[in-house]
């Protein structure tokens, strides 16, 4: 069991335990036997405590793999889940047809789905590592796929209004990405939207090497306009002004940098 499912039980007894402490205190002079009995006690109810939260449901144990995933690090693709409500209100009717592209897509294309008048689709860079039954049936129906993003799409021009991209462009090189970008553009009609680490966050170093193959390389912001100006790829300015007000309006800060670029056809 790792430390940190273990430290909050043992606050809890701890902290439980602090009324025995003061009886114990207040009554030094009381027979040894009390004391030892309050002990004994105190074991069999942290061990019992410890049992309980070793076979807790389903959902809190699904909320600490999600943590410990994510722990000390950055995810984008979890950004892009936040940002949705803001996308909506920048993109508009452009919203009802969306790629996403990156790792995790499953719950971002469910997401999606669930919204009103919106298809979504989804490409997983990666092999998809402990996929739940909705994730099985996204694969099973088409919708989501896993494909090699160093290659071209599966996928006709202008077959999506907006693509959003996420943790992925952090894994490639300057050479990969001439390939990669023009695609997104391509197979997109109304807008890329970019999300990209910032220099200096915490990556999951272990899990970088064994599903991307190299660690990311976080860019400045000043990098990336600087390679989309050398490789003539316009910002999407109207999609950035309304991003950056809807942001404002609903107190928004995204944890990634967040790029927005025209599709050229």
């Amino acid at each position: 069991m790792s430390r940190r499912p273990v430290n909050p039980s043992r606050r809890i007894v701890d902290g439980a335990s602090i009324p025995f402490m003061a009886t114990v205190q207040s009554k030094s002079r009381s027979s040894p036997l009390i004391s030892i009995g309050l002990v004994i006690v105190g074991a069999i109810l942290l061990i019992g405590y410890s049992y309980s939260g070793s076979g807790g449901s389903s959902s809190d144990i699904e909320a600490v793999r999600k943590l410990r995933k994510f722990e000390g690090s950055v995810s984008c693709t979890s950004e892009v889940q936040r940002a949705l409500p803001i996308l909506k209100k920048a993109y508009g009717h452009s919203m009802q047809k969306v790629l996403h592209v990156g790792p995790d897509t499953c719950p971002v294309v469910s997401k999606l789905l669930k919204e009103e008048d919106t298809e979504a689709w989804g490409v997983e860079p990666y092999e998809i590592d402990d996929t739940d039954a909705t994730c099985k049936s996204l694969v099973h129906k088409g919708i989501v796929r896993v494909a090699d993003i160093k290659f071209p799409l599966p996928y006709g021009p202008k077959s999506f209004s907006v693509v959003i991209v996420s943790d992925t462009l952090d894994y490639l090189s300057p050479k990969y990405l001439n390939r990669t970008l023009p695609e997104l553009i391509r197979v997109s009609s109304d807008g890329v939207v970019i999300f990209a680490g910032y220099p200096g966050q915490q990556r999951a170093k272990g899990a970088e090497l064994s599903k991307f193959g190299r660690p990311a390389k976080l860019r400045s912001s000043s990098w990336w306009i600087r390679y989309f100006v050398q490789n003539r790829l316009e910002e999407n300015e109207a999609a950035s002004k309304k991003f950056e007000q809807a942001s404002a309006k609903r107190s928004y800060k995204s944890a990634c940098q967040v790029f927005h670029l025209k599709s050229h056809h």
